[in-house]
């Protein structure tokens, strides 16, 4: 049981990441409807607009898409059709969710890091900014969000299969840090 309960300990600190920049994307959507409601003024109420506005909400956009994707799956609260899955018993869902995990998600998303990773460190060996006059100089940034979102959703897959392992061996998990167990058996 010792190889178990570290893989817990691993999947409580990757969860705790998770969790801390979850909470902190929450912020980044506050201020993303900030930037929107300025937008929606100054085009409606004073005839303008500005291009650096604009890039600015597309880019917090794909900020809190990629950040949290992996507090999103924590949670579990990622879109997915559940006709069958909320059928199942407990112990059926944690199988498909392992093998979910091992054909789907894992190599999924090991392509887009790597794929994305060679597309980010181009674009910031170039110091990659918008083409057009008045953007966001710094377009590189948003593009290394893309590697490190899928990083911390690759983790949260590990952790999510450690949960769901525990549960198919029929090993008692005291600190899950979700509430995506509840109602569950």
């Amino acid at each position: 049981m010792g190889i178990l309960s570290s893989l817990e300990k691993l999947a409580d600190k990757i969860d705790a990441v998770n969790e801390q920049i979850g909470r902190l994307v929450s912020w980044v959507v506050i201020f993303l409807v900030a930037v929107v409601f300025i937008d929606v003024v100054m085009r409606y109420a004073f005839n303008t607009s500005f291009v650096f506005t604009q890039e600015l909400e597309w880019h917090l956009f794909g900020f809190i898409f990629l950040m949290g994707a992996g507090y999103t799956l924590l949670y579990d609260q990622h879109v997915r059709v559940d006709v069958i899955y909320q059928r199942l018993s407990t112990k059926a869902r944690a199988w498909v969710n392992l093998v979910g995990c091992l054909l789907f998600l894992f190599p999924g998303v090991a392509l887009i890091i790597y794929t994305s990773s060679v597309f980010s460190w181009e674009s910031m060996k170039f110091m990659e900014g918008s083409p057009d006059p008045g953007g966001i100089p710094f377009r590189f940034i948003i593009k290394g969000c893309i590697p490190l979102g899928f990083i911390l959703f690759f983790f949260q897959g590990i952790s999510m299969f450690i949960r769901n392992l525990q549960i198919v061996l029929g090993v008692p998990n005291e600190n899950q840090a979700g509430e995506n167990q509840e109602g569950e058996n």
